[in-house]
């Protein structure tokens, strides 16, 4: 995209989804940090309904170390993968707490040194717990999108994350990271992506080729 489409590819998409904002429910950073582990291969709404009695149960970090795994896990079981999840909260948890204080670190490298936290959850939690988007989350919504609009031809993660930095400035980041997701749950959906309706199909590789 030349410099005054990739303008208005976002402004489009901002006035397509205004209200487009993490769906994930949370009040600190550790609780986003727990939240973006057990949405992995699991709905945001999913989660949504599991958190309030895990956050109730769970109030702080330590309680997360210090929780039966077995009472974890029966908590978290909707979400699927639980046991691996469980055990990835439970040290996540421990280490937050011997290694960074109680705090969960606020720079890309430690966040990844955490359990169960990879590139794409790191960036989540930049940009949610502390409004710091350096990167974009490539989840299966951007990774479609980026394929189908032609923004990028890789299928790994962090190659079409890198190939998503190169077009959009920085500036965009922020919102570029949601936009990707709401467009990718209500317009260009994995199943049959709804082009017709589609505002900014005009930019789009896939569809022009109908």
């Amino acid at each position: 995209m030349k410099k005054e489409d990739v303008k208005n590819f976002v402004k489009i998409l901002k006035e397509t989804y205004p209200d487009a904002t993490c769906s994930l429910n949370f009040e600190t950073p550790f609780q986003i940090v727990v939240a973006v582990m057990l949405s992995a291969q699991c709905t945001d709404e999913r989660v949504n309904k599991i958190t309030p009695m895990l956050f109730e149960r769970c109030k702080t970090i330590k309680d997360f170390a210090d929780i039966d795994i077995k009472e974890l896990e029966d908590i978290i079981h909707s979400c699927g993968f639980y046991k691996n999840k469980a055990k990835n909260i439970k040290l996540c948890a421990k280490q937050v707490l011997e290694k960074f204080d109680g705090k969960v670190p606020k720079n890309m490298k430690d966040l990844q040194s955490l359990a169960g936290i990879g590139r794409k959850s790191a960036n989540v939690v930049m940009l949610e717990a502390f409004g710091i988007a350096n990167g974009i989350a490539v989840d299966t919504h951007a990774k479609r999108i980026s394929n189908l609009m032609g923004l990028s031809k890789e299928s790994d993660p962090s190659k079409i994350e890198q190939d998503l930095i190169k077009i959009f400035p920085k500036e965009y980041l922020k919102d570029i990271n949601h936009l990707l997701v709401w467009h990718g749950r209500n317009t260009c959906i994995a199943r049959k992506p709804k082009c017709n309706i589609c505002s900014v199909n005009k930019y789009c590789y896939y569809y022009s080729k109908f």
